[in-house]
């Protein structure tokens, strides 16, 4: 859909933000609004905490709107704090967190609530400048305003309020403000929902990735084999001629279930790479990015040294989550939170990589996890881990079929990746033109409201 152009345009005043219409008016935000900010009571008095009043942080600006925090302070929280009661159809701004090296969260809350230090709450004066207006504005132009906004320098921590303060806006008048809100909040919504039904299209996918490995590691291939109680509650039953057996059993002679460098020391160019619970996040090892110890920490940790072809699995955090060692990091060591698993010539590290990652041996994980913070496992409970032992050449089969119908449903959900990504962009795109002047939408909400000709049968 293609969208005109206003007749006439003015300089902004702004390099980053270019030519407007040339009826808009700018205005300084100072000028126009009233700022908030928030504090947290003390964690050390239960009587502040668990009351009626939403205490909103960063954790809670997962969406355009807040209804609702997670946390939820009492009258005397409040008052003993820096923060204060904030009126619903606020704009909700994160000006500090971890997140601001991304995005700026911006909201618009839609009931009373209170804020914590990382929050900022920005009061605008209606008749000059709708919420939903501002809103949009930050929406369409976040990269640019995070720029703008914060401290010059490498990564972005904060948002400084003198330079937020001091921001331009080029405003329309109030009904081109209400229309350009509305024709985003209709082209919005469609686009939200295509977004859905492909967020919607991963999760069925990643469903039967995950039904599909569970059934082929517990069950076999083949639906007409005589079945046996494993004596193992969290698989139960499981083909007649599969063996149940321990992780420990089936390692290569010689090498033990292990985790590796307690004190890996500081980061030594040209050093040995270890693999930290952190480098698995994926489906693979990555290629790069690995922090290196010196040869001589390593050598004092050679029962950790992994070939290709191992197994890493994380006994912490991801607890019994495998990745397969690739060649380019053979010969190189792990951390404490993560452990090597060396397949015996009767098992395959690819049929095992299956086995771990599937639901019945997943749950079991997160059933013996244990820790308040993060999870672990223990290493005697890794190695006496109870696994399925099929015929050598069944694991073949079984490990071949999952490589081939996995990278199918893997491409599918790529590409269904790649999909919202062009739309995210499309509708951040649309906000951006749509809150700058770069298009005329006045005349869509019109003929969009309009009501049609009756015609008489």
């Amino acid at each position: 859909m293609s969208f005109p152009r206003y007749e006439s345009y003015r300089h902004s005043g702004s390099d980053w933000l270019g030519d407007v219409p040339a009826h808009w008016r700018s205005r300084r935000l100072k000028q126009i609004a009233t700022f908030t900010g928030g504090g947290t009571p003390s964690r050390e008095n239960l009587a502040f905490w668990n009351g009626d009043i939403p205490w909103v942080s960063p954790k809670d600006m997962k969406g355009e709107e807040v209804l609702q925090s997670e946390e939820c302070i009492t009258v005397s929280g409040l008052q003993s704090s820096a923060t204060e009661i904030v009126p619903s159809g606020t704009v909700l701004l994160v000006v500090r967190s971890g997140i601001l090296k991304h995005t700026i969260p911006v909201a618009i809350n839609r009931v009373p609530v209170a804020l914590n230090q990382d929050m900022k709450a920005i009061r605008l004066s209606e008749e000059v400048c709708l919420s939903s207006f501002f809103q949009r504005w930050v929406q369409g132009l976040n990269d640019s305003l995070l720029l703008e906004w914060s401290k010059q320098g490498a990564t972005v921590d904060s948002i400084e309020h003198a330079y937020l303060a001091a921001t331009s806006i080029p405003l329309p008048p109030l009904p081109e403000q209400e229309a350009i809100c509305d024709f985003l909040d209709h082209e919005t919504d469609k686009i939200d929902a295509l977004i859905e039904g492909q967020s919607r299209l991963i999760e069925l996918l990643q469903e039967k990735r995950q039904a599909l490995i569970s059934q082929a590691v517990t069950k076999g291939l083949n639906s007409n084999v005589r079945m046996k109680s494993s004596g193992v509650d969290w698989l139960g039953e499981v083909p007649e001629h599969w063996e149940v057996t321990q992780l420990r059993r089936v390692a290569r002679e010689g090498t033990s279930i292990t985790y590796g460098i307690v004190q890996a020391g500081p980061d030594i160019e040209g050093g040995i790479p270890y693999i930290r619970a952190s480098d698995m996040a994926g489906d693979q090892l990555p290629s790069d990015g690995y922090l290196r110890t010196s040869p001589e920490i390593d050598a004092a940790y050679a029962r950790s040294k992994v070939s290709a072809g191992d197994l890493v699995i994380a006994i912490r955090a991801t607890i019994g989550k495998p990745l397969i060692i690739p060649s380019f990091l053979d010969g190189a060591n792990l951390t404490q939170g993560t452990a090597k698993f060396s397949p015996g010539p009767s098992v395959l590290a690819e049929f095992f990589f299956y086995f771990l990652r599937s639901s019945p041996a997943m749950g079991q994980f997160e059933r013996l996890g244990k820790g308040a913070t993060f999870k672990e496992i223990t290493l005697e409970m890794l190695r006496k881990f109870q696994v399925l032992r099929p015929p050598l050449d069944e694991q073949r089969q079984i490990a071949d079929l999952l490589n081939s119908k996995t990278a199918q449903l893997d491409r599918l959900i790529s590409e269904a990746e790649r999909a919202i990504a062009l739309l995210q962009e499309r509708r951040v795109g649309l906000i951006s033109a749509a809150v700058t002047g770069k298009i005329d939408v006045r005349g869509f909400v019109k003929a969009a409201t309009a009501v049609p000709d009756v015609v008489a049968a």
